[in-house]
């Protein structure tokens, strides 16, 4: 794995930088001065005094403009590079605008004025600029917003054309800055303005590369070879895994039309944005702004590219917002929620709702499950801290986290209530075949099992795959899990149990020594 040092990247950035003539007003971060050349403000009558721009952090988006008149809007947005979570137990150096991933949500209305001024903290280790899609001239504002640490740049542009932009560091090397989260939209809304809805959400998808696998615990470092290989370690939507699931889903009520803003920063990959449950009734393609098509399933979203969405909400319950290149959903992070609630709508839709069908990891095993580990492990450490022999905690936190490993691999067979498949797939819940024998279980889970074998009474003949892939940790964990729920008491398996069997060969058994 080849990782850049940031050393290296700062001295060809600052090389490349000095072959430009860049026409850029750049102070110190707490002095902005007034930019270079001439404005539009005093020869354009049409601009009509002077506002703030109203900045929100996703999934939120700032109100519709009222006013029917061009202004002079200001845009004050500070670079930082931050630690922020990208998964459960997972950190990640961000580079960001406005401090989180995607950066934050620009609104302006076609024929404003717009100054906008880039801070880069001094805190930061690299200069950075800005490239916005929605500007007119030679790249989009890069060559005047390069900004060093502990500086600010500042520009204008007439926002001529109206549409739902993606912005984005395009300093050198341009891949791994986006590919550190450094992308948002702008939305030029046009002069007319876009028909009303009742609420309107901003979600954005990237693609992330760390030098270690999915999952793996620490903070992670940009891995440049799966950058240029195109091969991610995450695909997220709104900055990591997890951040529109449970309590930080997106939330509507029966009979709402809901708008989606949706980007991709890329910097690789390109989205197939599908809600599933849900037909999108207007879809304003690449983001413009005249409704392209009606009554859509999934939309392409290019890197670099936008879209547009409006839906009515007929019936309630939890809407799965997804990349449907499905593996990228459910195997490494692109997954979101929409809950709605109110009244049945029988006419519509008569199925019970079944969320865990589609949830994968993110089921019920989602926020409120990382929530209970953090507390155990707050739990454990007191504990320890008072009596260095208490671990006891440990198996609990094991059962949480194995049950995030059980929602995301083992429930569509077994089921969420581990009651298995009447006839075909044997239960975990009470199983004395199950609780018999712990090392067995470690054996079927790493090689596999098939053949005849008697649960509960009653037989069973099925096949099940091996799951080697999973580590060590993770099995221990599903394992101990599933050992203690559903009506099941055990002890805890531990990660040096199932390496020792996992070194073994995996030798052939008679039916009776086979786990399901």
């Amino acid at each position: 794995m080849k990782i850049i040092p940031l050393p290296i990247v700062l001295k060809r950035t600052l090389a490349l930088a000095s072959l430009l003539t860049l026409p850029v007003a750049v102070t110190n971060a707490a002095d902005v001065s007034k930019p270079i050349g001439p404005t539009a403000k005093g020869n354009d009558a049409t601009i009509v005094g002077e506002e703030a721009a109203v900045l929100t952090q996703a999934p939120n988006v700032p109100p519709p403009i009222k006013r029917t008149h061009s202004t002079k809007i200001t845009v004050k947005l500070e670079v930082r590079e931050v630690i922020k979570r990208m998964a459960e137990g997972v950190d990640y150096l961000f580079w960001t605008f406005g401090g989180d991933v995607p950066g934050s949500f620009i609104r302006v209305r076609e024929g404003d004025l717009v100054e906008f001024t880039l801070a880069n903290h001094p805190t930061s280790k690299m200069p950075h600029n800005i490239d916005l899609h929605a500007v007119t001239g030679p790249g989009g504002g890069a060559a005047s917003s390069f900004t060093a640490p502990g500086h600010s740049s500042q520009f204008s542009f007439k926002a001529l054309n109206p549409g739902l932009y993606v912005y984005h560091c395009a300093t050198a090397p341009v891949g791994m800055h986006v590919a550190n989260g450094m992308y948002g939209l702008i939305l030029v809304e046009p002069r007319s303005g876009l028909p009303p809805v009742d609420r309107e959400y901003y979600v954005m998808q990237g693609d992330f590369y760390t030098s270690g696998k999915y999952g793996a615990e620490g903070l992670q470092s940009f891995d440049q070879e799966k950058a240029v290989a195109e091969q991610p370690t995450y695909v997220v939507f709104n900055g990591g895994v997890g951040s529109l699931v449970g309590d930080r889903a997106l939330t509507a009520k029966v009979g709402e039309t809901v708008r989606l803003f949706i980007g991709n920063g890329g910097p690789n990959l390109v989205s197939s944005f599908h809600v599933i449950g849900e037909i999108f009734e207007h879809v304003y393609q690449e983001g413009g702004v005249i409704p392209t098509q009606q009554q859509v399933q999934t939309t392409m979203v290019p890197a670099g590219g936008s879209a547009i969405v409006d839906f009515k909400l007929e019936v309630p319950g939890t809407y799965i917002l997804v990349d449907h290149s499905l593996f990228r959903a459910f195997n490494k992070g692109a997954l979101g929620m929409l809950k709605v609630s109110g009244p049945e709508n029988l006419l519509v839709y008569s199925g019970k709702e079944v969320d865990a069908v589609y949830l994968g990891k993110q089921a019920e095993a989602g926020s409120e499950a990382e929530k209970r580990i953090v507390a155990l492990q707050a739990q454990m450490k007191v504990a320890i801290e008072a009596d260095p022999k208490i671990a006891g905690l440990t198996r609990d936190i094991q059962i949480e986290r194995g049950k995030q490993v059980f929602m995301q691999t083992c429930f569509v067979c077994h089921q969420p209530s581990g009651e298995g498949i009447p006839g075909q797939i044997p239960p975990l819940a009470k199983s004395d075949f199950l609780m018999a024998d712990k090392h067995r279980a470690i054996r079927g889970v790493l090689f596999g099992q098939s053949g005849e074998m008697t649960v509960n009474g009653k037989k069973f003949n099925a096949v099940m795959i091996p799951f080697n892939t999973l580590s060590d940790l993770e099995i221990a964990n599903v394992l101990t899990y599933v050992r203690n729920s559903w009506g099941n008491s055990g002890d805890a398996v531990t990660i040096d149990e199932v390496r020792r069997i996992r070194s073994e060969a995996p030798a052939p058994a008679p039916a009776s020594e086979k786990f399901e």
